[in-house]
């Protein structure tokens, strides 16, 4: 098993330690992300580095909690990637560094820490045993887990549709469905996330936009209120977190016909106009969202001119 393995597998369970009592501070998350770089054999002087879609598949396990089952699924994947004493011991250190990350540790991340050495400490690392490993002992563990939640079938969800997959975890973890085929809510949520930027360029969402958001899915996509309210909640969160522009506006692209996306610009200057002025950088935002839908500079204009000049600074 290669270095970047062992180093890829240890640096998501040391995530998941990290969410052991529910929650991740923005601090704690910083802290998290400069241990993973300073690891043992990565960065310049490791000579081993992650690529952009490594630590992307990391930030997976940073973006939401990791419960006991995928915990399970994680600890059992690190013990199928050991193979020396050096290997355990490099993983014995960076649990102790990250028990230390922020000056403190509670509970919950104790014990779990606990659970993950003991696991690697159960490890036998002799040559015969570990080839008994790879054709008996591995196939074992990976049966157990074989069920255990894998957020990493969905990344492509979560590099180009952050909304959807936000949805469909959330509605995972609540054991829920809504009625509304996949295409649909594929669409809905896009739409969500780009009102949702518009909203949040000022750094905060209001209740009049909020409300705005949630009537144009009921009215422009025929969805119930309560469908509405949740992918409005869901695209709110996920525009705090930095909505990638390019990949959630081609997305809308390839879901959408042009008539669709003119009429769209419409939509996005109500919730900017929805505290009774449309801000200039709510308007450039909207610019830059026309410009990447590929719509002509005149349909960008004309939405705007539908509102009154009294309620846009520009």
């Amino acid at each position: 098993m290669s270095d970047r393995n062992l180093i890829f597998t240890l640096a998501k369970v040391i995530i998941a330690a990290a969410w052991a009592d529910g929650q991740v501070s923005h601090e704690e998350v910083n802290s998290l992300k400069d241990l993973l770089y300073q690891l043992p054999r990565v960065g310049k002087e490791g000579g081993l580095q992650m690529s952009g879609q490594e630590w992307a598949r990391l930030e997976m396990y940073i973006d939401q909690p990791i419960d006991e089952a995928e915990r399970a699924r994680l600890i059992a994947d690190l013990q199928n990637a050991l193979r020396s004493p050096r290997d355990r011991q490099l993983v014995r250190q960076a649990l102790d560094e990250m028990v230390h990350i922020d000056g403190q540790i509670s509970p919950e991340e104790e014990a779990v820490v606990e659970q993950v050495k003991q696991a690697i400490d159960d490890v036998n690392l002799n040559l015969f045993m570990q080839l008994g490993r790879m054709v008996g002992g591995a196939m074992a563990r990976r049966t157990a887990v074989a069920d255990a939640p894998n957020r990493e079938q969905f990344f492509e969800d979560f590099v180009k549709n952050k909304v959807f997959y936000a949805v469909s975890h959330r509605l995972n973890v609540e054991q829920s469905e809504l009625d509304i085929p996949e295409a649909a809510l594929r669409k809905l949520s896009l739409a969500g996330g780009l009102m949702a930027k518009v909203a949040h360029v000022d750094q905060d969402v209001s209740e009049a936009e909020f409300g705005t958001m949630v009537q144009a899915l009921q009215t422009h996509w025929e969805v119930d209120e309560a469908t509405a309210v949740f992918i409005t909640e869901v695209a709110v969160s996920e525009a705090a977190k930095k909505l990638d522009h390019h990949r959630t506006v081609r997305q809308f692209t390839t879901h959408t016909t042009p008539d669709e996306r003119q009429h769209f610009l419409d939509v996005l200057f109500a919730v900017a106009a929805a505290d009774g002025l449309a801000a200039y950088d709510e308007i450039e935002e909207i610019r830059a969202i026309a410009r990447t839908l590929n719509l002509p500079r005149e349909a960008f204009i004309e939405a705007k001119l539908k509102l009154p000049r009294d309620q846009r600074e520009a």
